[in-house]
């Protein structure tokens, strides 16, 4: 099993997958190999942007909150965070003036993320999907009770403020909340994300290698950032990218001499897995 991550490791600044990752991908799928899209991403985000990628393959996305195969888009496991938990976190935030963004499963109802109407991020989500059906749906209340299928609350915003925030959490909750800040992000300087305490990326793809009959020993985790870092140093061998954070390289098996831009996940699968011949990949 190969999982691999998006922003910063699969896909290009422009986010775009070269071609030499898409072939490289496509020829170890046909030789057995089982791909993952492991990504901080929704799933109606990943799909987009893996669209190139022909062949069924499994999605863990919201890293990790919620698993989707491509095919049927039918569901393997969902992990939420319960309205208790949303509800101190929201608290927590606006007390420091942080404008939070909500990700939740309604994939097949047309919407992945809850945005308040007075929301700084509206103008971003709004040309994001400008020209196309938004996939965000804007509220005036937070605390709305009907808001439920939470998958993470998402705070971006300055580093300093959201690493103070991060060990304010974990020092007054431990154990209730699994957060991490990730840094190679362009809406902000950074961002804090916020979920169910049995989630990360790690523990589902754990959860669905073991479904699958597939040893820790048998996986190879790929990415760039600090959300990747469970699955990194947990599997069986974890790369992370030459552009990837400090804090990520520090526990990878390996460091990639090749960055996001420059098809690193190709270049690490092909010398890993002694695909020598360029010119087979077709």
């Amino acid at each position: 099993m190969i999982a691999i991550d998006l922003d910063g490791t699969l896909l290009t600044d422009e986010k775009k997958i070269s071609q030499e990752n898409l072939n490289t991908l496509d020829e170890l799928i046909k030789k057995g190999y089982e791909i993952v899209i492991a990504t901080g991403r929704n799933y109606y985000s990943a799909r987009q942007l893996t669209a190139k990628m022909n062949n069924h393959i499994t999605y863990l996305a919201n890293n990790g909150n919620i698993a989707r195969h491509s095919e049927n888009n039918r569901d393997i496991f969902c992990k939420l965070l319960d309205e208790d938990s949303y509800k101190v976190i929201l608290e927590e935030g606006e007390a420091r003036g942080l404008d939070p963004i909500i990700h939740v499963d309604y994939f097949h109802e047309g919407y992945d993320v809850i945005l308040n109407t007075k929301s700084a991020y509206m103008e971003y989500y709004k040309n994001h999907f400008k020209g196309k059906k938004p996939r965000y749906k804007a509220i005036e209340n937070y605390f709305d009770p009907c808001i439920d299928k939470i998958l993470a609350i998402v705070y971006p915003g300055d580093q300093k403020v959201l690493k103070e925030f991060n060990s304010y959490i974990k020092n007054k909750f431990p154990n209730k909340f699994n957060t991490h800040i990730i840094e190679n992000i362009q809406m902000a300087e950074a961002m804090l994300e916020i979920m169910n305490p049995q989630v990360n990326k790690w523990h589902s793809l754990k959860e669905y290698a073991r479904s699958k009959g597939i040893t820790r020993d048998e996986i190879i985790a790929i990415g760039d950032d600090n959300n990747d870092i469970e699955m990194i140093e947990n599997s069986g061998l974890g790369i992370v990218m030459k552009n990837g954070t400090s804090l990520a390289k520090s526990i990878a098996d390996r460091i990639s001499e090749k960055d996001n831009n420059e098809s690193g996940v190709a270049f690490e699968l092909k010398r890993v897995l002694n695909i020598k011949d360029e010119a087979k990949i077709s």
